[in-house]
């Protein structure tokens, strides 16, 4: 297996883009936008910079890995003759059964069909392909270059043979696979997303305010950072995006999303991406100061 495409050139996308070209892996990069494909090539060859200032690699390495993309505004050109898809688009069903249908048709019948899905079930998306037990989760964690953690969610049909190659590609390329289950939010959603619900539940309740939480979590539980601020970062319409699918998918009010996190996202306070969420962003990508309507 050397040749890779990936769907969408997002931040999830160039992140996995880039992690399989700097194992060497050929990578055809694929995004309905030429704008988002420059933008996703850009955002890998700045974070292979910051590898070679910090010596992990060399300036070699980083002309190879960049080498290793090519760009495509096309799925059926994109996909010919390639050994894996990874699909990396907006966390939304629809979206995906569309694509998934569009890969079934137009790749070689061997090909594997992944999903970097967070919480979408594996067995819905497989089941719009006639490959199902060729379609699996490959659930990347951001920021993929660094993150070691890949969950491996086996779909109702996936094969025993397709788990295991998609098992050994992944430390291949430097990861951690760990096997999970297809159920709504796998295991780090399902445990990752009450938290920050209730977290924000906590500020929606006037028990403390956004700092003062996250210091607690942060000091309190040694979390690298606030669930606040992890929320920021992730994207507040995805968090909205994957407790829907928990509260669809489990039925139970526990994982119905907090009326401040709804009403942030239709407001469009997105986090990082939109300039602000429960921080201000404005000046630069860290939290060091919350947003005006908490402060």
């Amino acid at each position: 297996m050397k040749n890779i495409a990936v769907i969408g050139a997002g931040t999830m996308g160039n992140g996995i883009a880039h992690t399989f070209a700097q194992f060497n892996y050929k990578v055809h990069l694929i995004d309905i936008s030429q704008a988002a494909l420059d933008k996703g090539v850009a955002t890998v060859s700045k974070n292979l910079d910051r590898m070679v200032v910090k010596e992990k690699i060399s300036e070699a390495d980083k002309t190879q890995t960049l080498a290793n993309i090519t760009t495509f505004t096309s799925i059926a050109e994109g996909v010919k003759d390639v050994d894996l898809v990874v699909e990396a688009a907006t966390e939304n069903v629809d979206l995906k059964s569309r694509i998934f249908k569009e890969l079934d048709a137009a790749c070689n019948e061997k090909t594997i069909l992944a999903t970097n899905t967070s919480s979408i079930s594996i067995t819905q998306i497989a089941a719009v392909t006639n490959r199902p037990d060729k379609v699996i989760g490959m659930h990347f964690m951001n920021p993929v270059p660094i993150m070691k953690l890949v969950e491996i969610i086996r779909g109702y049909n996936t094969s025993d043979e397709v788990m295991q190659t998609i098992v050994d590609l992944s430390k291949k390329i430097g990861k951690s696979p760990v096997e999970v289950n297809d159920y709504p939010g796998f295991v780090a959603n399902r445990i990752l997303m009450p938290m920050i619900n209730e977290s924000i539940e906590t500020l929606y309740n006037g028990v403390a305010g956004v700092a003062e939480i996250d210091t607690v979590m942060k000091l309190g539980m040694a979390h690298p950072m606030g669930p606040l601020q992890l929320a920021d970062f992730i994207g507040l319409d995805v968090c909205l995006s994957i407790l829907n699918v928990l509260h669809d998918g489990f039925k139970n009010p526990k994982y119905a999303p907090c009326p401040l996190l709804v009403n942030m996202v239709m407001a469009g306070k997105l986090g990082v991406k939109s300039g602000e969420g429960f921080y201000d962003y404005s000046e630069n990508r860290k939290a060091e100061k919350v947003a005006k309507m908490f402060s």
